[in-house]
């Protein structure tokens, strides 16, 4: 040890510092991702996911992340003349995070490609850019899920579609039509509905039915990405709530009629501009059937619903990545914090966790691949994308609040990577419906798809003989999904019950059987207190721990 002089001004050197995650692959580093690819027919996508992952996992693009949560967005209502210009001004590592995002296709890949596994590929996209900067994902998470609404007016589908998918991102202000790409949005939520929709008291008018020209009238509460080039928002007329099209810019190029009122000052995922708005007299385009809003909406929903049981996935993924570097590279009363039983045990638990939902997230992502061929995929989507959305968002401030605590105080600090996925982990609990919200729709799906029911089932039982805990956790839900139809009071209790049991059916399925074996043992046979790393003596901790651990070992 270096033992200062006098005249010695240096206090110590810098010493069991564990250092950054970064410069690595967090596709190459994730054996299970790699697996779960290829286990729902996405190996073709091999060679794109690793370009992104080593994009990802850059030390770049961690610098362009902090960089965009720390200049935040601003709202300029006018230029230096007067005149009014609604524009956002956003750091240019957002503009540059977001040209890399849509280079990779994650907005796009599910549509253009026309072979098996095409949606689990760009899932898969959506859980490694997750893990880079979650502000640049809402933009591509609605880009990708507009389409599925636009398809329901072929007129607009045909024109906005190419666009949509192309490759690029621009920021310019300016018509759709001048610029080199596109991102789309969406305007929904009211003051006085929240996730009650049929609450929108925004009005619409026709001005020209022929043409399916609408004007809008109103106040949106949340408005995220209100720099987009088209964004979808409903308003009611006569015939009751509609779905429109608006753009950003009109094609002379002034901005469509609306007013940005104010930015949104969130507690995460700060770097992602969201807004009030007023629209006076917004020129917008009928999508879908006048008086069927919600309908046509349903479809973007549910793609947005599963991106974010996807999205928190990948960030609970990241959490799992930066604590086992942490524990592993730092020590503390003469031992490697991860050789410490009590930490172990802490941080096999958190891997668990994350590989679980990966499977969970991906699996449902292969039912939109297959639905068109196989009914009881529809119906599996139909009531697991629920299960996944609320399980995934429930557990991600979980998981994440302990690998931060694994940190100590240096994952506490703003400058660390974890103190942004904290405050980001609550976030999409709450977009696309709360978790109430979400397991309503888990009820509605049992009432109006009664079928929904032995889809899930039959989806179980491919593991049936697996594990007797399984087994008899497949038995208990048989019996209690009619009475899930008929009392929503039991919602939380039982969809918690179908999401831990689908991710142990499919972990018994795909994942090595150590793995399987201890989820199922620690999730359905033990008295589970609610606190990761309380778990029973006797499971494969290490194994499960090196399969998880990223560059440098654990």
């Amino acid at each position: 040890m270096h033992m200062p002089d006098a005249g010695d001004h240096a206090t110590h050197e810098v010493t069991n510092q564990p250092g950054d995650l970064a410069d690595y692959n967090a596709y190459g580093a994730d054996i299970a991702l790699q697996q779960a690819v290829a286990a729902f027919d996405a190996a073709w996508a091999g060679p794109l996911l690793t370009e992104t992952g080593a994009v990802v996992g850059s030390a770049r693009v961690q610098d362009l992340a902090r960089s965009a949560n720390r200049f935040l967005p601003e709202l300029v209502t006018h230029d230096r003349f007067g005149h009014r210009v609604d524009r956002i001004e956003l750091h240019p590592a957002w503009h540059e995070l977001m040209g890399l995002c849509f280079a990779s296709k994650a907005h796009s890949l599910a549509w253009e490609e026309r072979r098996p596994g095409a949606q689990v590929a760009r899932a898969a996209l959506s859980f490694l850019w997750n893990q880079a900067e979650n502000g640049i994902c809402c933009p591509m998470g609605m880009t990708f899920a507009s389409v599925a609404a636009l398809r329901h007016d072929e007129d607009l589908a045909a024109y906005w579609e190419p666009l949509l998918l192309r490759p690029t991102y621009d920021p310019r202000p300016l018509p759709a039509e001048q610029k080199t790409g596109l991102t789309a949005g969406m305007a929904m939520t009211e003051k006085q509905g929240g996730s009650d929709l049929r609450a929108t008291q925004t009005w619409a008018r026709p001005t020209d039915k022929a043409r399916r020209r609408w004007l809008l009238t109103g106040h949106k509460w949340f408005f995220s990405v209100p720099q987009s080039d088209v964004f979808l928002t409903l308003a009611r007329g006569e015939r009751g709530i509609s779905c429109f099209l608006a753009r950003g810019w009109l094609e002379g190029g002034a901005r469509n009629r609306l007013q940005l009122q104010r930015l949104k000052d969130k507690c995460g995922n700060r770097s992602n501009a969201s807004s009030e708005v007023e629209f006076r007299d917004l020129e917008a385009d009928l999508v879908g059937e006048e008086g069927r809003g919600i309908r046509t909406l349903i479809e973007m929903a549910h793609l947005t619903r599963l991106d974010f049981a996807i999205g928190s996935a990948g960030l609970m993924r990241q959490a799992v990545a930066q604590a086992l570097h942490h524990t592993s590279h730092r020590r503390a009363f003469q031992k490697r914090l991860i050789d410490q039983a009590i930490m172990t045990k802490v941080v096999a638990d958190l891997v668990m966790e994350s590989e679980a939902m990966l499977w969970l997230g991906l699996r449902l992502a292969a039912t939109l691949d297959r639905e068109r061929e196989a009914e009881e995929e529809r119906l599996l989507g139909r009531i697991a994308t629920p299960v996944a959305k609320y399980w995934a968002c429930k557990q991600a401030p979980g998981v994440v609040a302990e690998a931060l605590e694994c940190h100590g105080g240096n994952g506490f600090i703003e400058t660390h990577l974890m103190a942004r996925l904290y405050r980001e982990a609550p976030l999409n609990g709450i977009w696309e419906g709360s978790g109430n919200v979400i397991c309503l729709d888990v009820v509605r799906a049992l009432q109006r798809e009664p079928d929904c029911a032995a889809a899930f089932l039959n989806e179980l039982r491919l593991a049936r003989g697996a594990s007797p805990l399984l087994d008899r956790e497949i038995g208990a839900l048989a019996d209690v999904l009619p009475d899930l139809a008929r009392n929503e009071g039991i919602a939380r209790w039982v969809v918690e019950r179908m999401a831990v049991a689908l991710q142990a059916s499919l972990l018994f399925r795909h994942a090595p059987s150590p793995l399987a074996e201890a989820f199922a043992q620690s999730r359905l046979g033990y008295r589970r207190s609610g606190h990761f790393g309380a778990l029973p003596d006797g499971l494969p901790l290490r194994q499960l721990i090196e399969r998880a651990a990223p560059p440098g070992g654990a």
